[in-house]
């Protein structure tokens, strides 16, 4: 069940990063999802209530209050925020972690690219970046390196 579980949170971050580009908007109702299956992921990993549920909770507190306030400094996306939020109540902390550095580094060399693309076609618009895919990337990331006995098991048929 845990696996089956993971394999929709891959294609919930694949869809997020998909509707990112084509739109620059993350779905409520996906963050939603994504967030309510977590205790069900908890459940089927047989976290305890305390500290294990605790502390995914705390994780997620703490990462949203930090995200709330890029929000509010216009560094950072609504569903970007309710994205990594939902995130963290999957993620223990140190996984969590290495999701935010990954979606840092592939976050950076998007907006080169993005930049670049930009000044080159001389459009006058404000560059939006689709954050989403550097979020799905870590995520993504962080979910194979993880489960990485299950992922072979299953690229190996």
């Amino acid at each position: 069940m845990v696996y089956g579980l993971v394999g929709l949170l891959a294609i919930a971050l694949l869809y997020a990063a998909f509707t990112d580009i084509r739109r620059r908007q993350i779905d409520n109702w996906l963050n939603a999802a994504i967030a309510l299956l977590a205790p069900v992921y908890w459940w089927a990993q047989g976290l305890t209530l305390w500290p294990g549920m605790a502390l995914q909770l705390g994780v997620a507190l703490l990462a949203f209050a930090v995200l709330a306030g890029l929000f509010a400094l216009r560094m950072m996306g609504g569903g970007d925020v309710k994205l990594l939020t939902a995130l963290a109540l999957w993620l223990p902390g140190r996984l969590f972690l290495e999701l935010l550095l990954i979606m840092a580094l592939v976050g950076g060399v998007l907006t080169l690219v993005m930049g670049i693309w930009h000044v080159t076609r001389r459009r006058k618009d404000r560059l939006k970046i689709p954050y989403g895919v550097a979020i799905a990337s870590g995520g993504l990331w962080v979910l194979a390196s993880s489960h990485w006995d299950a992922v072979q098991a299953v690229m190996a048929g």
